[in-house]
This record gives C-alpha cells, sequence and structure tokens, in this order.
C-alpha cells in the first residue's frame, strides 16, 4: 500500500499557548504505580501518564513529548505521554487564545497536586491526585488503581464546575505513542465504525462517511491499521475521528508492535466518550507520532465552530455541565505480551472480571487478563 505524504504543519497547530503556572518546576515530582509485573509514573507537571510498561520488557509506549513541534518553556508543563485535553480539545478561538487559553486547554500545562500518595488496598495500588483550571472554572480529581500483579490501570476523572453558571466544554484522553514502539510495524486496531478526515468534508451521513480503518487523505486510500515511513523527507501530520455502532457499550483501541511482542490498549464505556480521534505525524519522512484520542468530541475546532455544528454522524460535538455538578468518567489501560508474529486485535471483550483479546485472521489466537470494571452497574 502507497501511503500519502502527510499534510504539512501549519500555523494552527505550531502556534500552541503555554499556561504559566507561577511556580518553577526545580525538581520533578511523580506519581508512581508499581506491582510485581508494571510499572506506571505519572507526572505532577501537566498530569500526564509518561511511562506504562511491563517490568519485564524495556519499552515504554507512552514516551512521546512535544519538543518536534513546540519548543518546551522551563518551569512550565508541556505535553507529553498520555496527558488529559480539558476544557477543550484542539485550539481556541483567537480572543480566547489572546487572553491566554491554551491548545487542548489548561490541565496538560498546570500543575497537579497529589491529594493522596500510592497505598495498598484490596482493589489494588491506589492513589488520587487533582488540578484546579483557573480559565475554564473547573476542577479534576483522578483516581487510579493499579491492580494486583496485573498490567491494568484503572482511572476514574471527576470534573466539578464550583462556579454559578453552567458551561460547555468537551474533554479528550490523548495517549501518544512513539518510537521505539511506534514503527512501520505497529498495528493499530479498534471497533470504531465510521468516520472523517478533520481537513476534508464532513459527511452528512454515515453513507457519506469513511468505514474504520479506510481512510481517503489528500486523495489516496490509506489504511490507518498501518502508518509508514514515506519515500521522502516530509513533516506533516492528519487527523481522522471515528464513532461507534449505537449498541456498543464499549469503545477500544490497541496498538502492537508484534516484533516487539508488546500491546497497549484503552476501553471506555461510549456514553461517556462516544469518538475516537486518530493523529498521525511523520517528521522528515519517518514515523514520529500517533495518538490514540479517544473522548466527548471528534471535531478538532474552537467551541465557536462546534456549537453552530451541533453533531455529526448523529454524535454530540459538545458536552455541558451545570453549576455546582461533578460529572465522572472511567476508563482501563492495559499492556499485554503478544504471541510471535502477532496479527493485531479483531475482538475485545469484557466481563466483570475478565478481558479477552481474539487475533485477526485464520486461527485466531485468544488470550486474557485479569480486570475489575470501574464502571458502577
Amino acid at each position: 500500500m502507497t501511503l500519502p505524504s502527510l499534510r504539512p504543519i501549519t500555523p494552527y497547530l505550531l502556534v500552541i499557548c503555554c499556561f504559566p503556572v507561577g511556580t518553577d518546576i526545580q525538581a520533578e515530582e511523580i506519581l508512581k504505580l508499581s506491582n510485581r509485573v508494571a510499572i506506571a509514573r505519572v507526572a505532577l507537571a501537566g498530569g500526564g501518564l509518561i511511562e506504562f510498561r511491563l517490568k519485564d520488557h524495556p519499552t515504554n509506549p507512552l514516551n512521546w513529548d512535544i519538543g518536534d513541534l513546540e519548543e518546551k518553556t522551563p518551569g512550565t508543563p508541556y505535553l507529553r505521554g498520555h496527558f488529559l485535553c480539558l476544557d477543550r480539545w484542539g485550539a481556541p478561538s483567537e480572543s480566547e487564545a489572546a487572553r491566554g487559553v491554551p491548545f487542548h486547554g489548561e490541565a496538560p500545562r498546570t500543575l497537579w497536586t497529589l491529594d493522596r500518595p500510592a497505598r495498598p488496598s484490596a482493589a489494588g495500588l491506589q492513589a488520587q491526585m487533582s488540578c484546579k483550571l483557573k480559565l475554564a472554572g473547573l476542577n479534576v480529581v483522578r483516581d487510579m488503581t493499579l491492580l494486583p500483579n496485573s498490567p491494568v490501570v484503572l482511572i476514574e476523572e471527576r470534573i466539578t464546575n464550583p462556579r454559578p453558571l453552567g458551561r460547555i466544554y468537551n474533554m479528550v484522553q490523548h495517549p501518544s505513542i512513539a518510537p521505539p514502539f511506534l514503527d512501520d510495524t505497529t498495528l493499530v486496531d479498534s471497533n470504531a465504525t465510521f468516520g472523517f478526515d478533520q481537513d476534508g468534508s464532513i459527511p452528512a451521513s454515515r453513507e457519506e462517511a469513511s468505514r474504520w480503518p479506510q481512510m481517503t487523505l489528500l486523495d489516496q486510500h490509506v489504511n490507518l491499521r498501518h502508518f509508514r515511513s514515506a519515500g521522502k523527507p516530509v513533516t506533516g501530520h492528519d487527523v481522522t475521528s471515528f464513532v461507534f455502532e449505537n449498541k456498543t457499550s464499549y469503545g477500544w483501541v490497541t496498538a502492537c508492535h508484534p516484533g516487539q511482542r508488546l500491546m497497549l490498549g484503552y476501553v471506555w464505556r461510549t456514553v461517556d466518550y462516544p469518538w475516537l480521534n486518530i493523529w498521525r505525524y511523520r517528521k522528515e519522512g519517518k514515523v514520529a507520532a500517533r495518538g490514540l484520542e479517544f473522548g466527548t468530541t471528534g471535531l478538532h475546532q474552537p467551541f465557536t465552530t462546534l456549537v453552530r455544528r451541533g453533531r455529526i454522524l448523529d454524535r454530540r460535538l459538545l458536552s455541558y455541565i451545570d453549576a455546582g455538578a461533578t460529572q465522572a468518567r472511567s476508563y482501563i489501560v492495559f499492556l499485554a505480551t503478544v504471541p510471535e508474529n502477532y496479527r493485531g486485535v479483531d475482538q475485545l471483550s469484557i466481563s466483570a472480571t475478565k478481558l479477552t483479546l481474539t487475533e485477526r485472521g485464520p486461527k485466531p489466537r485468544r488470550q486474557s487478563l485479569d480486570v475489575r470494571l470501574p464502571w458502577r452497574s
């Protein structure tokens, strides 16, 4: 398959505002969760999950940072690993940017507070952290649980609006994978269905939409399961967005490196996060980053555009939180060692205690992980 050259980086992505936190980061503060098989590390500067790996495997899939796209400012949190986009996904309006509102919202540009250090419980190793978004007027509390003797982390985030007025907002999880886990052989799979290219025409119906993993980019057919280096030193990016079938309770996305026999995966409720957004970035022709982003919106535009559009593919583009209200959303992130010559994930099923992966192709191999669902019935 021939992949098209990615679109060149535009000022829309390069002009990323930094939200000054007012406190120098003298020494990096890290929340660490570790059990017999896995380790997870979260930076309080920006709240990003910057490392999640198996103890017997050297590769950390979440080692990406924004350095290729933006100059890092000393003493200021920057985008890296798996970070939370809040109160928006993408750029502010020109007026908002002039008043200090950053790209992807304040959450990944803010110092988080460790409210409860990691401590063991019957459920696993648990910790809690939080931050306050001064411009957006929202507060975030995150509970994390690393399951006992399992490479599975459960995360719940509660958003509170303490102000006397309700407001619109968006919340997108932004896991970003990078080399060496990401290369020409890495496979991305999902149960997403219909979607569109952010720089193309917006489909009026599913009949006009692309079907995962197929997409047309720059008038060329692309299979989004694969992302390969280009034949020329092009630097650029693309973003595509997908929804799920109406009766699908859980969304999932996995990234697998067959040669390293390593998989990273996410599972969430589609009622919480109805969109999957795939960002791809090449630098000088080489694959450099992929975003496996699931969230409350599928349009990478300021709120003014989202309000006018309202819905795409019968899915809302905005969330609303009333004055004094709290809203909770949860997800699971996991790692798995896969068999030799693994062909990617065809199906992922989940019960109250098991997560089962079924391989693509003939004579599929199956494997299971112990889980504990964070969602209340």
